[in-house]
C-alpha cells in the first residue's frame, strides 16, 4: 500500500484517478500525453493555444494557454492535490494571502537590498521532476506519471521554429516542462521549490539577512555589515544545485543611497510603487479627460478602461492619497 505524506488526494489506481478527473482512462492518457504525439500533431488535436510576446530585454516568451477541458482537469488536480503540497513561508507568489506587498515589506528600509532572478522559471521544471514530488507525496507509478504529465506538456516543433527571438529557453520547452499559462503552473512551481527556498531561507538566516521569493524574483536584504562575498556565490551554488540556473544580466545589489525594489515595489522606505510611474499614469489620466481615451490607448488594450482602473488600484494599495488623486482624474473622463 502506498505510504502517503500530506493531505492529498488517495488515488491508488490509474483508473481511480481517471474517475476523480471525470475521465475514463482513455482520455486521462490521452491528456497526460504517454506517447508524446501532443509536439507532433496538428493545431485542431492540440491541447493548448500557443502565443509570443517580446519581454523587455528583447527576447520572446511563449504564452501556452490550455484549452477549456484540459484547464478544468489541471484545477482539479490544483484543488485536490497540489494545495495540500508543502510551500514555504519565504514564497509569497501565486498564494492566498500573499502578495507583492507582502513579498516587499521584510526589505522596507533596508541597507542593503540584494536581487536575483531564476532563469526560464517555468520551462525549467520538468515532468521527472514533478513526478517525483509526487512520488514523494505516496502516488503510486503509473498514478504520478499520468498527473505529471496533464500538468506539464511539450511545445509543438512549429511553435518553437516561429520563435521571433533565440532563446536560451527553447531546449527546455521542447522538452517535458510545466506551460506558462496553465492555472496549475504556479502551485507546481511552488511546490517544486519548497526545497530551494529552505535552503535559501538558512542560508539568509545564518549570514542574517532576509530572504523572500515571488516567482523567480529572489530577494534578500540586511545592514550594512551583510557579508555578500558569502551570499551570492552561496545562492549561486544553491539554486545550481537545486537544478535552475540564475540571470546574470538581472542580478543587483543595492545600498539605501540608491532605489532599491523588491517585486516591482521601492522599498527604501515603507513598500511603494516608483514615483515615477505615478507621474507617467497621472499624466495619462489627464490627456485622457483632455483629448479623450482613444489618443491615449497607443497600446491598443482592448479594455483601455479597465486597464486604466487596475493601475489605479495597483498605486492605491501603498499609498491611498495618490490612489484618491488618480481617481479624481480617472472620473472626469468622458468614456461616450
Amino acid at each position: 500500500m502506498p505510504v502517503w505524506r500530506w493531505q492529498v488526494a488517495r488515488w491508488t489506481t490509474f483508473d481511480e484517478c481517471a474517475a476523480a478527473l471525470d475521465l475514463t482512462p482513455g482520455e486521462l492518457s490521452w491528456f497526460a500525453d504517454e506517447r508524446g504525439w501532443h509536439r507532433r500533431s496538428g493545431p485542431v488535436l492540440r491541447h493548448y493555444s500557443y502565443r509570443w510576446i517580446p519581454t523587455a530585454t528583447g527576447g520572446a516568451r511563449l504564452i501556452e494557454r490550455p484549452k477549456p477541458r484540459l484547464a478544468e482537469v489541471q484545477r482539479r488536480i490544483r484543488r485536490q492535490v497540489l494545495d495540500a503540497l508543502p510551500v514555504h513561508e519565504a514564497a509569497h507568489g501565486f498564494r492566498r494571502g500573499r502578495s507583492i506587498h507582502t513579498c516587499a515589506r521584510p526589505h522596507a528600509g533596508q541597507d542593503v537590498v540584494v536581487r536575483l532572478d531564476l532563469a526560464g522559471f517555468f520551462p525549467t521544471v520538468s515532468a521527472s521532476r514533478v513526478r517525483s514530488l509526487l512520488d514523494l507525496a505516496g502516488y503510486p507509478k503509473a498514478v504520478a506519471a499520468a498527473i505529471a504529465g496533464i500538468l506539464t506538456t511539450r511545445t509543438p516543433v512549429d511553435v518553437l521554429r516561429s520563435a521571433p527571438a533565440r532563446s536560451a529557453m527553447l531546449s527546455h520547452l521542447a522538452g517535458t516542462h510545466l506551460p506558462q499559462g496553465a492555472p496549475s503552473s504556479p502551485s507546481v512551481a511552488n511546490a517544486v521549490t519548497h526545497h530551494l527556498d529552505r535552503r535559501l531561507s538558512g542560508l539568509a538566516a545564518v549570514l542574517g539577512a532576509n530572504y523572500t521569493r515571488y516567482a523567480d524574483d529572489l530577494a534578500f536584504s540586511g545592514d550594512a555589515s551583510l557579508p555578500l562575498h558569502r551570499l551570492l556565490p552561496g545562492v549561486r551554488r544553491i539554486v545550481t544545485d537545486e537544478g535552475f540556473r540564475l540571470r546574470d544580466d538581472k542580478t543587483s545589489v543595492k545600498p539605501a543611497y540608491r532605489q532599491q525594489r523588491v517585486a516591482g515595489l521601492v522599498v527604501n522606505a515603507a513598500p511603494a510603487v516608483a514615483r515615477a510611474e505615478y507621474d507617467e499614469l497621472r499624466a495619462v489620466l489627464h490627456n485622457c479627460a483632455r483629448t479623450g481615451p482613444a489618443q491615449q490607448n497607443r497600446a491598443g488594450h482592448p479594455d483601455f478602461r479597465a486597464h486604466l482602473m487596475g493601475r489605479i488600484a495597483w498605486i492605491s494599495a501603498t499609498n491611498a492619497a495618490r490612489g484618491t488623486k488618480l481617481r479624481g482624474l480617472f472620473d472626469r473622463i468622458d468614456w461616450s
